[in-house]
């Protein structure tokens, strides 16, 4: 492997955290020896254009410096080719990071466990999801939470998982449970009432909330989590709970296994409001309004780990 590395870096990141950890992150990597350039963008595609160039290039690894959204673009660039991903991870919610067991908000010690990595072939390949041509490395959020997430992404204070936990607060005064169409691998169409669906290749969104806590990144399947029509109350109790992932346990909650799945929330769908869709999230990023297709890629991209 080439000595020559990328760092990917989102200076936004974290509230300005990236751009301070892209230094410690580099001079680690540089004091194990390895020469590295530099990518920041003038925008998502500019920076995602450079960054597939720095592969194309035969660039040693893809170091993403930021949080799931920067990991997330830093994935187009490198799944599905022999390119390793390093991630310093250093965002607000950093769930592809700890679905991996990397250091969170430590760029150095991120630094020099991706330079011991690649120095050592500390690599493995894990799977990914995929949607048309867009990649993702956690979990694919519908419903509830795809509404919590797009308005926590608007909230500038507070930080963490805190404001995700304000958001969901604030989304419960319109609460309302979707109507689903949904087709697990080459199975029956299932119509269900649903709080949401969350389909995981890693285990956490949202800044720890084990939605998928079961989610394997190298089995070759989603964890998809399904809850049901359940009242306010009833996921006011519930929600909470996927810190630990106790919420698996509740009977208004299942969990299948699938390596392909279709979800349809939709106008037309049982009564559906006209003109209003549900809106997909992965990795924190939106995909898009339902109907999607959501695809397990095994050993999609390789990883430095611990």
């Amino acid at each position: 492997m080439t000595s020559e590395i990328t760092l990917f870096v989102n200076p936004t990141a974290g509230r300005g955290r990236g751009a301070h950890a892209a230094q410690p992150a580099a001079s680690a990597l540089r004091a194990a020896g390895f020469s590295v350039h530099a990518i920041l963008g003038e925008n998502a595609q500019d920076a995602l254009t450079r960054a597939r160039a720095a592969v194309e290039g035969g660039t040693g690894a893809l170091i993403a410096v930021g949080g799931d959204g920067m990991a997330n673009l830093a994935l187009q660039a490198v799944a599905g080719t022999r390119t390793p991903l390093g991630l310093v991870a250093v965002g607000t919610g950093n769930d592809f990071a700890r679905a991996l067991g990397l250091p969170v908000r430590d760029p150095a010690a991120a630094g020099r466990l991706i330079a011991e990595a690649l120095k050592g072939a500390r690599l493995r390949d894990i799977d990914l999801g995929r949607v048309g041509d867009t990649w993702f490395g956690t979990v694919l959020a519908s419903g509830f939470d795809s509404r919590v997430n797009d308005r926590g992404n608007r909230m500038r204070w507070p930080t963490g998982r805190f404001k995700y936990d304000l958001a969901m607060l604030a989304e419960l005064a319109a609460f309302k449970p979707f109507p689903y169409r949904i087709t697990l691998d080459d199975g029956e169409v299932q119509e269900i009432e649903a709080t949401l669906v969350a389909v995981g290749n890693g285990s956490s969104y949202g800044g720890g909330m084990k939605i998928c806590a079961g989610a394997d990144l190298t089995d070759g399947l989603f964890d998809i989590t399904v809850v049901g029509d359940c009242s306010r109350t009833t996921l006011l109790k519930v929600f909470p709970k996927v810190y630990k992932g106790t919420h698996l346990d509740h009977p208004k909650v299942t969990v299948h296994r699938a390596a392909r799945v279709e979800l349809v929330a939709e106008a037309g769908v049982r009564g559906y409001p006209p003109g209003k869709h549900s809106t997909g999230y992965a990795d924190g990023e939106p995909l898009g309004p339902l109907p999607l297709t959501a695809d397990c890629i095994p050993a999609a991209v390789r990883v430095a780990l611990p």
